[in-house]
């Protein structure tokens, strides 16, 4: 029995592509289902949930009556168009998935890519499919009424504050809340079906291929910017695809991941929603863009950031996230008529974790200020006021407790990490000045990084070992530790760091994958392995010039993201996917990961200091 068929796990996280427009993305499991996808925003409520709850969340099937098939799935190279196909003895046939590119639309932007395209062609036919399309409004909490339109080939769907429909090739059957067909196929034969805006103009044959060919070669031009030749550049380049899905069009900000409610333990309620900005990850998200000469992406995201501290208050220069259009994020609700995820309660919509004190975000956020100025366009002298405001707040502060990068929920800790960043926030600021010859109080910039720079030194390493720590004080182990040598607090060789690195790589390591951390958190459930770890882990082990291991360990490591070369939050023991997907962070960590690895093993003389 595969995972396929499984009854209590349905599809798995694993078993999805996903496919967007920059303004929302749906996910589309290897059976031909798209059992998730919120409308029209990434933030918006969903349309479709079975993911979620199979029994009522929602979902658009195309299925074909061929017996014993083998399945397919697969990227269009160097876009977002995803195929997906049957193979059997009777026949074979194929669906194409998309949601228009912006740039593929040739009118109003909103008409041409708030849409979903299904184009399914017979390869050798004939072949019969069922097709059902079942959106559920607002949650799943809302069936919406379905009714007959444009002769027979469209059905609308309405409900209280949302109306949708689908138009297609062939004719459809209203239902109570859903569309149907039945559509036999000979070989080389294509229907097709689009989910759309009621008020858009039908379309016909022609303005289908048009989108589909025009968003294949805004996706391909977009991915031809990029300067990344080296060993990984297919898998490179479906990360940076990824991370681009994730990106506002209409804003600038990045998302942390696509979906909410995908559990990081099973069974468990470590169930969050990602379909926010976290200032953190939408940072480092800046930094793969810029390794892969994406300047344009990190300068729409300094502005959306500038936005936000504009608006900030003295108490609160930067919020820990944001909704996507910038507003405050939204606060956590549980959705109790959800099922959830393999039965992992409770599913939970907004974030309570935006009312933390997170200070690492500092750290991140003027790394990212910093980097768009060496490689973009400089600061304005209003911007740099800004600066001077979070670097005041973060010496104010950089001593207190927080809830540190993982967001525990239980009492704040002076977590090393959040000092760390409180050191790079201190020293990309200083470095920043002294770039671009802006006023600042240096000596007392620097005192202040000095200090914290002393304070880690002097407290946070084992009082056995001498390797660092998660906490002042403290014993235990943190992967979040791996940003040491990545932020340049430390050298990659430094015989301190090589102890913390052999520690984290024998009590934190399982097969390659990364766990965060071994101690308690405030939270029932176990925590999975976190794929970004395991990235940070390979290029600390490149920047040490242990280029061996880490090439063994990245093989290893890009083994564990799915058949279409994506990554979710977190791996269970058997190493198959867990919680939100795709991940961006993840993205961005194995990015870096391969940009130096691959630097180091084309010249092993290469600098480990990076500039």
């Amino acid at each position: 029995m595969t995972v396929m068929d499984n009854p209590v796990l349905g599809r798995t996280i694993g078993d999805h592509g996903v496919i967007g427009n920059l303004e929302t993305a749906a996910l589309v499991a290897r059976d031909g289902a798209i059992d998730y996808c919120c409308w029209p925003a990434l933030d918006s409520p969903t349309i479709f949930a079975a993911l979620l709850d199979p029994a009522q969340g929602g979902a658009f099937t195309i299925t074909p009556a061929l017996d014993d098939a083998r399945t397919s799935q697969s990227y269009i190279p160097d876009s977002n168009v995803l195929v997906t196909g049957w193979m059997s003895e009777a026949g074979s046939v194929e669906v194409t998935d998309l949601m228009p590119h912006p740039q593929a639309c040739r009118d109003d932007a909103d008409q041409g890519t708030r849409c979903i395209i299904r184009r399914v062609t017979a390869t050798r036919g004939p072949v019969t499919l069922a097709v059902r399309c079942r959106p559920m409004f607002d949650y799943a909490r809302e069936t919406p009424v379905a009714s007959a339109v444009a002769d027979g080939r469209g059905v609308l769907f309405t409900g209280h504050d949302i109306a949708l429909r689908l138009i297609a090739s062939v004719s459809l059957t209203p239902g109570e809340g859903e569309a149907t067909a039945e559509v036999t196929l000979a070989a080389g034969e294509t229907a097709w079906f689009v989910l759309d805006d009621p008020a858009a103009p039908v379309p016909e044959d022609g303005d289908i291929e048009a989108l589909l060919a025009g968003t294949v070669t805004a996706w391909r031009g977009w991915t031809g910017r990029s300067t990344y030749h080296g060993r990984w550049r297919e898998a490179v380049t479906r990360s940076a695809l990824a991370l681009k899905l994730l990106t506002s069009a209409r804003h600038g900000s990045i998302a942390a991941a696509a979906t909410f409610g995908l559990p990081e333990a099973t069974g468990a309620g470590r169930n969050w929603d990602y379909r926010a900005t976290w200032i953190r990850d939408a940072s480092f998200t800046v930094y793969a863009f810029m390794r892969l000469g994406y300047v344009e992406e990190a300068e729409r995201f300094r502005g959306w950031v500038a936005d936000r501290v504009e608006h900030a208050d003295a108490e609160h220069p930067i919020r820990i996230m944001y909704a996507i259009d910038g507003s405050e994020a939204a606060d956590e609700q549980e959705l109790a008529h959800l099922a959830g995820y393999a039965g992992s309660q409770p599913v939970r919509i907004g974030n309570g974790a935006h009312h933390q004190t997170q200070l690492d975000i500092f750290g991140e956020l003027l790394d990212s200020v910093y980097l768009s100025n060496k490689y973009g366009a400089a600061i304005s002298h209003d911007g740099w006021a800004h600066v001077c405001g979070m670097v005041d707040y973060v010496l104010a502060h950089w001593r207190e407790p927080d809830a540190g990068i993982w967001e525990l929920r239980d009492e704040p800790r002076a977590f090393l990490h959040s000092r760390l960043m409180c050191w790079v926030a201190l020293d990309r600021a200083i470095r920043l000045a002294q770039k671009r010859s802006l006023a600042a109080p240096l000596v007392d910039w620097s005192a202040g990084r000095d200090a914290i720079a002393r304070e880690i030194w002097d407290h946070y390493r084992h009082p056995d070992h001498g390797y660092f720590v998660q906490t002042r004080g403290g014993k235990d182990l943190d992967a979040a530790l791996l940003m040491m040598p990545l932020v340049r607090f430390v050298s990659a060789t430094d015989p301190v760091w090589l102890k913390t690195l052999d520690a984290i790589g024998a009590e934190l390591s399982d097969n390659a994958m990364i766990y965060r951390y071994r101690n308690q958190d405030g939270l029932d459930g176990g925590d999975g392995a976190f794929t970004t770890c395991t990235f940070w882990y390979i290029e600390c082990l490149a920047r040490a010039g242990r280029l061996d291991e880490a090439q063994i360990m990245m093989a290893k490591g890009l083994d564990y993201a799915n058949h279409l070369g994506l990554f979710a939050e977190e791996l269970d023991r058997r190493a198959l996917p867990l919680g939100n997907f795709p991940q961006a962070l993840t993205h961005l960590a194995f990015i870096s990961a391969a940009f130096f690895l691959d630097r180091r093993l084309a010249n092993d003389r290469a600098e480990v200091w990076q500039p």
